[in-house]
């Protein structure tokens, strides 16, 4: 019931946000209309060569101003680098609806993203913090914006949470049909996005090795074959229609060069979470729990909890999972994604593939902390959500891409970096936050050896008695 009630409250509040648009004049930006065209070619001509939408500008109907393509011509075919897995998605609701059902569908997902990342969080903590954490998180302004934009990182959400959940499943109950379903979800990925590719990577692993363990070899093997075997057959298909082993080919591209180009974009990792317009705390400070979740893993790891409680170790081992599937989505979104922190989203949005299971971390940390840290995180989080909702519909927001950085909060938002402004302020705090790890890294592994050192000293005292 809980899952439900979380489910039908995600869904009215996403539907809320259908009348807020992208721009002024604008309800579709970014490369919300490319997918939307694609679909368009799919539902009135039953393939992707995009030229006749273009020249009879069958995207009139829904973006009134002049569209003009991202992609090139290949083989004689016009083509877009957002690939053909997206749109193929989007195409029936397109077909019944027009693209305010693709909107729809959106945030139907989406809402089922998070009452799966709610289960996923049930592996770790109890109720009500699971669902509570996974629902402040439902319900934060990242997950509000991305709800009714059609962005392909929506299904890969729901696809991300369903294998990881899958994966941790078949480490508890090792059945065949949680093999399957997780094999299934994951040869989804690389059709939705090649971005999606390195987080699928980490839970396919977990997924087979645990497998493995508990003695499904053969269901492990013919997991890991259907994973490579989409793989090879997702690189033929992009080779032939978009001339390359992602649809990225047939775009320009602005990939930096090798090495110092992606050295230049290491502060985006500390961007994505502390930038004073786009970072994830600046919207969502609910997520700072996340690095809490990471501070609990290690210290229980450290602590070696998992040896007197079963259930510890299932938590340890979802937690790890979830932590490396974030991480991996951040860096490849940090060092590969085009149009700087402020892209053609609003911001958190390009990484809401996984928020489902930042979610489900912050229901862990949440357990732990005070409850009055917990209700002033959830009070910035939600207050910054109705703000954005009640100014979207009230057309005092421009929208989604345009919003004011600066309110509701004001002077405040002075503590959070500009890391697209002056650089030795962003440089001077990563510096910090890291040499602040480092020392209770530290700190906590000069502990840990005392405490084995006691132990041993323990153990040879009672030998010699």
């Amino acid at each position: 019931m809980r899952l439900a009630g979380l489910w039908i409250l995600l869904v009215a509040v996403y539907a809320a946000t259908l009348g807020i648009p992208a721009a002024p004049g604008l309800d579709y930006g970014g490369n919300e209309p490319h997918h939307l065209l694609a679909a368009d070619s799919l539902v009135s001509d039953h393939d992707l060569d995009l030229s006749n939408q273009y020249a009879e500008r069958s995207y009139a109907s829904w973006y009134p101003r002049e569209l003009k393509t991202d992609g090139q011509i290949v083989e004689g075919r016009l083509v877009e680098p957002h690939g053909a897995g997206f749109a193929l998605l989007i195409a029936p609701a397109y077909a019944v609806g027009g693209a305010r059902a693709v909107q729809w569908e959106m945030l139907l997902l989406l809402a089922t993203a998070f009452a799966l990342g709610a289960l996923l969080a049930r592996r770790m903590v109890p109720e009500p913090w699971a669902t509570a954490g996974a629902g402040l998180v439902g319900l934060s302004p990242p997950a509000l914006a991305a709800s009714t934009t059609v962005t392909p990182g929506v299904p890969a959400a729901l696809a991300l949470t369903l294998a990881a959940l899958c994966a941790v499943a078949v480490r508890e109950r090792p059945r065949l049909r949680y093999v399957w379903g997780g094999a299934l979800a994951l040869a989804v990925l690389p059709w939705l996005g090649w971005t999606f590719v390195a987080p699928g990577v980490i839970i396919a692993w977990a997924l087979v090795t645990w497998a493995v363990r508990e003695r499904r070899r053969l269901a492990a093997l013919v997991a890991g074959e259907a994973l490579a075997a989409s793989l090879v057959f997702y690189a033929t298909i992009n080779d032939r229609f978009y001339g390359g082993l992602t649809p990225r080919a047939a775009g320009l591209t602005d990939l930096p060069s090798l090495p110092f180009g992606y050295v230049a974009r290491l502060p985006r990792l500390a961007g994505l979470w502390l930038d004073r317009d786009a970072g994830l705390l600046r919207w969502t400070l609910l997520l700072a729990l996340v690095f809490v979740a990471a501070w609990l893993l290690y210290r229980s790891r450290r602590d070696q909890l998992a040896r007197v409680a079963i259930a510890r170790r299932e938590a340890e081992a979802c937690a790890g999972l979830l932590l490396a599937v974030a991480g991996a989505q951040v860096l490849v979104v940090a060092l590969f994604a085009s149009g700087g922190l402020r892209g053609g989203a609003f911001p958190g949005v390009a990484l809401i593939a996984v928020l489902p299971v930042l979610a489900a971390l912050t229901a862990w940390g949440l357990r732990y902390v005070p409850r009055a840290v917990a209700f002033v995180l959830a009070l910035f989080t939600l207050g910054a959500s109705l703000w954005l909702v009640l100014a979207g519909r009230s057309g005092s927001m421009e929208g989604w891409l345009r919003v004011d950085t600066r309110v509701p909060w004001g002077p405040p938002l002075v503590i959070f970096p500009d890391f697209d402004g002056t650089a030795w302020w962003p440089a001077i705090l990563c510096a910090l936050l890291a040499a602040g790890a480092a020392w209770l890294w530290w700190r906590e592994r000069r502990a840990a050896g005392e405490w084995r050192r006691a132990a041993a000293a323990s153990r040879t005292s009672k030998a010699l008695q």
